[in-house]
């Protein structure tokens, strides 16, 4: 295998932030779900999976960096067991016809115990911690969940409202099913659980986060679970009132719009908003008084005649 800092293209001097970036982004590049046409896809995976296994642990990378192993992690020649340029001289057969020089423990003057040794060699603790020698080793093995994926999808307002059965293709071509909640708001993440990229050793999958954009809609406006609507009326039907039609979440339904109703008005149409688990909002209706595009001689020659009494909305809103 290639030198890790070349597989994973960093520098001996980089950070472990940015070896942890270089491996995600490989991996994501790499892995053999997105390149099912590569045979060697996996072979690659491994590698740079390898490299970053050894760079990521700074004492493997501390080692390696000496030349105490080599690039797939394996002990050099030189350094089983010539710990700090001690080595060992044999005197017999077996352990016994051995004398272990384990040299000073760092900063005591002491020498080291042969249980201190394994355990520096090791990564694990001393004798007075009462940790096992082996425990890095052990932490080192354990499987590894796989990275969270991330998609954008976009849904239509009233998809996102009313809730809807959606689906998603993913880079590999896998297509997922996503349950959008009723009342879904935009930028919510849904999670979808072990849909992400695969484990490392054996450990389970990460997860897909789908983070939903909520397309505007044309005349409908949100706010919590309550729905707001701008409705057009004549000045006959503001002046006289009548029923319309107006369209809701659910369809279309009749409205009582009140005599002399003004530009501003709300009309309140409850359990017509968005319904939750918890809650459900209100349409609210803004009148908005229209006049004709093109003038109307009869309205016209009223208005002239029309002397309204004693009624200023100027002084009425204070603008006088």
């Amino acid at each position: 295998m290639a030198n890790p800092y070349t597989l994973l293209g960093v520098s001996k001097t980089a950070s472990q932030e940015e070896i942890k970036q270089a491996y995600r982004k490989l991996a994501r590049k790499m892995h053999p779900d997105l390149n099912p046409n590569d045979p060697k896809a996996e072979d690659k995976f491994k590698e740079i999976s390898s490299a970053y296994d050894i760079l990521s642990d700074p004492e493997k990378r501390k080692r390696f960096d000496a030349g105490e192993i080599d690039e797939n992690g394996k002990e050099r020649p030189g350094f089983g067991f010539g710990y700090g340029g001690n080595a060992y001289h044999g005197q017999g057969g077996g352990f016994e016809g051995f004398n272990f020089d384990f040299g000073s423990a760092a900063g005591t003057g002491k020498k080291r115990s042969g249980f201190d040794f394994f355990s520096e060699m090791f990564g694990g603790a001393n004798a007075e911690s009462g940790e096992d020698i082996f425990s890095n080793l052990r932490r080192r093995s354990r499987k590894t969940q796989g990275e969270n994926v991330n998609y954008d999808l976009n849904v239509s307002f009233l998809d996102a409202a009313l809730g809807k059965d959606k689906e998603i293709e993913l880079p590999n071509g896998k297509i997922l099913n996503v349950k959008i909640p009723a009342g879904t708001t935009d930028k919510m993440v849904l999670r979808l659980k072990g849909q992400g990229a695969p484990g490392i050793g054996g450990g389970p999958n990460g997860d897909a986060l789908i983070r939903i954009l909520v397309q505007p809609h044309p005349y409908f406006r949100r706010s919590d679970n309550d729905i707001f609507l701008d409705v057009p009326v004549t000045l006959k039907e503001a002046i006289l009132g009548g029923k319309i039609t107006i369209p809701t979440l659910e369809g279309r339904v009749s409205l009582s719009v009140p005599p002399y109703s003004t530009t501003g008005s709300v009309l309140r149409l409850r359990g017509k908003g968005i319904k939750t688990k918890n809650k459900t909002g209100d349409l609210l209706v803004t009148i908005l008084v229209n006049l004709p595009e093109k003038p109307d001689k009869e309205l016209t020659q009223f208005m002239e005649e029309w002397r309204p009494e004693n009624f200023d909305p100027r002084a009425k809103a204070g603008l006088n």
